[in-house]
């Protein structure tokens, strides 16, 4: 070798070490702000000011619920119920199938009364609804960008339309991290009871361009709730221990040649896997449950439904889960929505109302923000060649928040006469993030990670807002 690649190869060699040892510290503080390490609890700095809520449980109707036949009551829609839609209304207007065809006006399909001390509206379909009115904050005035269901999906849980982004879960996680080691902050449920059950993308809880481990984890209704966590045949726990400490020492070692954040993941992936091994089997033994618990909430151990999946919220989140996320799949409702409706809310009302009763009872209500809605609404226009369905609507529609720091008994925002347009304190999808946000105790406009040049947000570029007039 000659003495001029000598000294090349010295100099590299030192530059190399000395950027290795001098950056060794400030590359682990680094890691750990950027959520790469086993131990993440949330970003420096984090939360922005004192939260009202700490976790999240989003009862997610997928399909898209009628707003006109759960929360909005319009008589005018009752009186021109037959009639020509008003052309004022629709002109213009992006309507998914009914475009280009001959609209009718549907008036409602069941009868709506007042309850509570509050006097929310609510319809016949949702009796065990009406008995926590003034537990909930309605919010009569939602909007949405996309009409169709995936991508109206990927915009309400990432705020935008661009699949590959991160889900509101996930920033969630990365800002505040997770209050359990022994369970993932993000968990997913899935349960099907109605018409034409849309399928859910795995991309709706994805971490984006977040780490990986931030991603939420799905549990199966049924069976095993977590793939590949049980042991195989022959494999005790001691030596299961001693199999996942090496290959956490190669991983590791790999790590200090390449730093890269994914190999810290999938360390922190195998420990998370372990230490569920016992966790997820005591939290999915509903056997200590009472009779009278069981009952209040119509579940039944192990059938997949959205009652059992109610219950085991509760209990993820009484573990340290930081967000929990309910698909029940089946309100599509085009055609038979009376129909529909019925075998959907019998599948999701007495559950729900379970739900906040159980969390108001051991005190968890107070900073655990319950939302319950989809990805859009239903037209006030007649849809169906049999019983009388609504298509799928985004100019206005109906969510509810209960607990984490919302005002109870509350009604915010209207829709017009037919229940068509926003018109009256207009809460974009976007707002509602800002929102969710703060309830947490995060800045929406402080809450960012940076990504292909760009200080990427969850509320996006677009003026989004929090809506102060729902807070506590």
């Amino acid at each position: 070798m000659s003495p001029a690649s000598n000294f090349i190869s010295r100099r590299t060699f030192l530059n190399n070490a000395g950027m290795s040892f001098g950056t060794t510290a400030l590359l682990s503080q680094l890691m750990r702000a950027e959520g790469i390490g086993s131990d993440h609890k949330g970003l420096s700095g984090f939360p922005h000011h004192p939260p009202k809520a700490k976790r999240v449980i989003f009862l997610c109707m997928a399909g898209g619920p009628s707003h006109l036949e759960t929360f909005d009551y319009k008589p005018q829609l009752d009186k021109l119920d037959g009639k020509p839609m008003p052309e004022s209304f629709t002109k213009g207007q992006p309507i998914a199938q009914l475009q280009g065809k001959e609209l009718k006006v549907l008036g409602h399909t069941t009868k709506f009364k007042q309850y509570g001390k509050s006097g929310q509206y609510i319809s016949d379909y949702l009796p065990h609804h009406a008995k926590m009115a003034d537990d909930m904050t309605v919010i009569r005035s939602m909007v949405t960008e996309q009409i169709n269901h995936d991508p109206a999906h990927t915009f309400m849980n990432t705020g935008t339309a661009i699949s590959g982004r991160p889900s509101m879960g996930s920033w969630i996680n990365y800002g505040l991290g997770s209050e359990t080691e022994d369970l993932p902050g993000f968990v997913v449920l899935s349960s099907v009871g109605g018409r034409n059950p849309q399928p859910i993308a795995s991309r709706q809880w994805a971490s984006g361009f977040l780490p990986s481990r931030f991603q939420g984890v799905e549990f199966n209704s049924t069976g095993d709730p977590v793939h590949y966590v049980s042991n195989p045949a022959g494999v005790d726990r001691t030596h299961q221990s001693a199999l996942i400490k090496t290959i956490q020492k190669l991983d590791a070692q790999r790590n200090e040649l390449v730093d890269n954040p994914e190999i810290a993941t999938r360390i922190s992936a195998y420990e998370m896997a372990f230490r569920m091994q016992a966790s997820v089997p005591e939290l999915t033994d509903l056997s200590g449950e009472s009779k009278k618990t069981l009952e209040m909430y119509g579940a039944t151990p192990g059938d997949g439904s959205y009652a059992s999946n109610c219950l085991l919220a509760r209990r993820l989140v009484e573990k340290g889960s930081r967000f929990v996320q309910l698909y029940h799949r089946g309100w599509d409702h085009h055609g038979d929505l009376d129909k529909y409706m019925k075998v959907c809310c019998q599948h999701t009302d007495q559950a729900t109302y379970a739900l906040l009763t159980d969390l108001k009872q051991r005190g968890l209500l107070q900073d655990t923000l319950v939302v319950w809605g989809g990805e859009f609404g239903r037209t006030p226009m007649f849809q169906g060649k049999g019983g009388p369905g609504r298509d799928h609507h985004i100019k206005g529609f109906s969510m509810w928040m209960a607990g984490g720091g919302v005002k109870p008994g509350l009604s915010y925002g209207a829709t017009d006469e037919l229940g068509y347009n926003a018109q009256k304190d207009i809460v974009h999808v976007r707002d509602f993030h800002a929102t969710l946000l703060h309830l947490l105790g995060i800045d929406h406009h402080r809450f960012s990670k940076k990504f292909q040049g760009l200080d990427m947000r969850l509320t996006g570029v677009e003026p989004a807002k929090v809506v102060k007039g729902i807070l506590s």
